[in-house]
């Protein structure tokens, strides 16, 4: 057994296209290309190369996506003698012992479409990005005597994201503060103290204005109880996790910037605590298993409750999407902070606790509102109460902040200042 170091090959123009003086940037779009080894220092042919020479029989185990399968064939092309059945493709999602012996036993067949649209990729970001990079770098630096960049490149992936950052820059930049005024009606109650009534009317730019409003009716010492009303409602359980959702989570709430976080969290893949945590699927396959999972963080500390109480019902995952490319990610097994370290346990913590967390029922709450009158002026007070946990067990901070309303009937209210 031996492994490769992502891409085996690279795209590159024949050497008489690289010269940017005497090669149009158009004529990139039909120039001749070839392809050599992606880290010559490696030495990746020679090595599997020799590491084959004493081999009949080759078996896959690269990433189950397009990309790994663009590098299945970039290794059987290093190793020519082994051909036809003698190759086989083992598709696998996580390195744990039961899906890999899985793999092991339903071995298929490399697929060559998959691979050929990784080569059409490839030659479209060459062309397009050399192209153009050469074409505007010409061109701005005859524009601009003072450029402080000897490249301005351009790519299919860059330039849009690019394109985002400079919006929210302009956005940011050009933001102007304004001053605004509301008005809030305080009601004392019990249990809970003063409870705010939030105005209907939102905010007031102009202070003439809240101060006109306000003063006609500061001295009214009565209200008027339009409406009480109760809601059942639901916060729904999240999807199964993939990519994008875990970097937006570990930004936002667990202070590890994105890059870091991937980086703990392919540490972790690669230690067989979690799957592949490359996915933009957020679906369960139908034949998931999630009995053993579970299971297994009954005895995890920070997750035993919420796996104790999804073992006794059934897992209810929300259908979300499949991508066609890896499983969302899930825990592989138990883990603690002296096995892996601070930032990491706390990615693992968030993958247990989501996965946990998607299995099981809906947050529920009981919202209360009133609506009261006071002049010409209508408030409401809204308050919320739990009725049934849910996921909340799994992930805590989704939880309403509970308050009770004063018992009130609709008509007239006396007000205390």
């Amino acid at each position: 057994m031996t492994s490769v170091c992502g891409h085996v090959f690279s795209i590159d123009f024949e050497a008489q296209f690289n010269n940017w003086d005497k090669t149009d940037p158009a004529e990139l779009f039909s120039a001749g290309t070839v392809k050599d080894e992606a880290n010559p220092k490696m030495h990746m042919r020679k090595h599997l190369k020799t590491e084959s020479a004493s081999c009949d029989e080759l078996v896959l185990w690269l990433d189950c996506d397009r990309e790994g399968e663009n590098i299945c064939f970039e290794v059987m092309s290093c190793i020519p003698h082994i051909r036809g059945n003698n190759v086989r493709r083992a598709h696998f999602s996580a390195i744990t012992d039961k899906d890999i012996k899985k793999a092991m036993a339903n071995l298929g067949s490399p697929n060559k479409l998959e691979s050929l649209a990784v080569d059409a990729r490839q030659e479209l970001d060459l062309r397009i990005g050399c192209a153009f990079t050469r074409f505007q770098t010409k061109f701005f630096q005859g524009q601009y005597g003072d450029l402080d960049s000897n490249c301005i490149s351009y790519g299919p992936c860059q330039t849009p994201t690019l394109g985002f950052c400079v919006e929210r820059h302009d956005q940011i930049t050009k933001f102007k503060p304004e001053k605004f005024w509301r008005m809030s009606l305080a009601v004392q109650t019990e249990n809970s103290g003063n409870l705010y009534a939030d105005w209907q009317r939102g905010r007031i730019f102009d202070q003439g204005v809240a101060n006109m409003l306000h003063g006609k009716i500061k001295n009214i010492k009565s209200a008027v109880v339009q409406s009480v009303s109760k809601k059942a409602k639901a916060k729904q359980r999240p999807v199964a996790l993939n990519t994008v959702e875990l970097l937006r989570v570990c930004s936002a709430k667990l202070g590890i910037g994105p890059a870091q976080a991937m980086v703990s969290a392919e540490r972790l893949y690669t230690q067989g605590y979690i799957s592949y945590p490359r996915t933009e699927t957020t679906s369960y396959s139908e034949n998931f298993d999630f009995r053993p999972v579970i299971s297994m963080l009954q005895h995890s500390t920070p997750h035993s409750i919420a796996a104790q109480e999804l073992m006794k019902s059934s897992p209810n995952p929300r259908k979300g999407e499949d991508k066609g490319d890896h499983p969302p990610i899930t825990p592989q097994r138990n883990c603690s902070e002296t096995e892996v370290g601070g930032e990491a346990y706390r990615v693992y913590n968030y993958v247990a606790s989501h996965f946990l967390a998607s299995l099981m029922k809906d947050y529920k709450y009981e919202q209360t509102e009133i609506t009261v009158k006071v002049g010409n002026e209508v408030f409401h007070l809204t308050a919320n109460r739990e009725k049934e946990k849910g996921y909340a067990l799994a992930l805590t901070n989704v939880g309403v902040e509970e308050s009770v309303l004063p018992d009130v009937q609709k008509g007239k209210l006396k007000l205390d200042g």
